[in-house]
């Protein structure tokens, strides 16, 4: 059987190199590879192009390659909750590309499945139309958006085995899952790595063909981007 399993995060990010397109899983903080954005970080690659649906928080996940200018370029959905992110790019240091979230979805899991391009009529009449195909189906105008096309996309499962199968747990499933096998390489960081054929196929939510590279993480700090308590009565 083939056995995806890498030493470490080192070894599974050894090729990243400067200029790279590359996608990273998790919503918010949910999910997020927290071991290979540190790795990132340490490894100081520069001019990137980051396809994520946020940039992390000011300290936190994608927002520690940002406070160091790791990163050009960042497509993404929302980027609300970063100080040093809105600083970048409201002086022009940051290119952005702000796509409608479920079209920065479709564009990963298109990449995935082989699909060049898809119609949508979500960000007609928008900035986000400009240059763009128009047609019309059923009445109704369509922008055709293409497929991304990244160098590595690098998730976070809970579970994975040698094989490269993976569970996600939860909400964390989230972009992790359509990013998986959307770009050249994909790497898996995960809670829990096993021996091929201990997990359930029935239980599976990406099958290890997908994934090029699997190692286990470790010291998740799993933050929470905006804790609200019930107050007491």
């Amino acid at each position: 059987m083939i056995n995806k399993k890498v030493a470490g995060v080192k070894e599974a990010l050894a090729d990243i190199k400067d200029g790279m397109t590359i996608m990273l899983g998790g919503f918010g903080l949910c999910g997020i590879p927290e071991n290979s954005i540190a790795e990132l970080v340490e490894k100081n690659v520069t001019g990137l192009t980051c396809i994520s649906n946020n940039a992390g928080v000011d300290n936190f996940g994608l927002g520690l390659l940002l406070q160091k200018r790791q990163i050009k370029k960042m497509i993404s959905s929302y980027v609300g909750e970063n100080a040093e992110f809105e600083r970048q790019m409201l002086s022009g240091e940051l290119d952005v590309e702000l796509t409608p979230q479920g079209t920065l979805a479709e564009k990963c899991r298109a990449a995935q499945m082989g699909i060049p391009g898809f119609y949508t009529p979500a960000g007609y009449g928008t900035e986000v139309a400009e240059g763009k195909e128009v047609r019309d189906f059923k009445g109704k105008p369509h922008i055709l958006e293409l497929a991304f096309e990244a160098d590595f996309a690098i998730v976070k499962a809970w579970k994975g085995d040698e094989a490269g199968n993976l569970i996600f747990k939860g909400t964390a499933r989230n972009f992790n899952a359509c990013m998986a096998g959307a770009a050249k390489i994909t790497v898996a960081e995960v809670e829990e790595l096993v021996p091929a054929g201990e997990l359930d196929p029935n239980e599976i939510h990406v099958p290890g063909i997908f994934v090029k590279r699997i190692f286990q993480g470790k010291n998740y700090e799993k933050r929470i981007e905006q804790r609200t308590v019930r107050t007491k009565s």
